[in-house]
């Protein structure tokens, strides 16, 4: 009989934790600043869109947190999500916003779905394994 299969969601949540346990070897600096912008990613894609709201991130830092932020999302987003056990290296930084520019809008609404939801994961995790200002 076969092995039940990992939900999307579980798939999802897997890449998040992954994606934090990576951060969390890093400087406390850096793992800081990573939460930092993961908290406020949602709203801003919410408010401004995904697009705008993933250059703003680049924009930021093409190094460091900001940066390690946009290839977790795009990796999850353009490979993993779709190809489980691919084992290609993340995407550059600014994968997800040539994907999005060169795309259309159908693509763009399921980046932005998919987006919101894996950071959903993102976030509690790095809540809770990051070093963060109040603790």
């Amino acid at each position: 009989m076969c092995e039940p299969k990992p939900t999307l969601d579980q798939r999802r949540a897997r890449h998040a934790w992954d994606a934090v346990a990576a951060i969390k070897s890093l400087s406390s600096d850096l793992q800081k600043n990573y939460l930092r912008e993961a908290k406020r990613l949602p709203v801003r894609i919410l408010t401004a869109g995904l697009g705008q709201s993933l250059a703003f991130v680049r924009a930021k830092g093409r190094s460091g947190a900001g940066a390690q932020l946009l290839r977790h999302i795009a990796d999850w987003v353009l490979d993993k999500r779709k190809r489980p056990d691919s084992t290609a290296d993340a995407p550059e930084d600014g994968a997800l916003i040539k994907n999005i520019i060169e795309g259309n809008g159908t693509d763009l609404q399921l980046h932005t779905e998919e987006t919101l939801a894996y950071l959903e994961w993102l976030n509690r995790f790095a809540e809770a394994e990051l070093e963060d200002d109040e603790t």
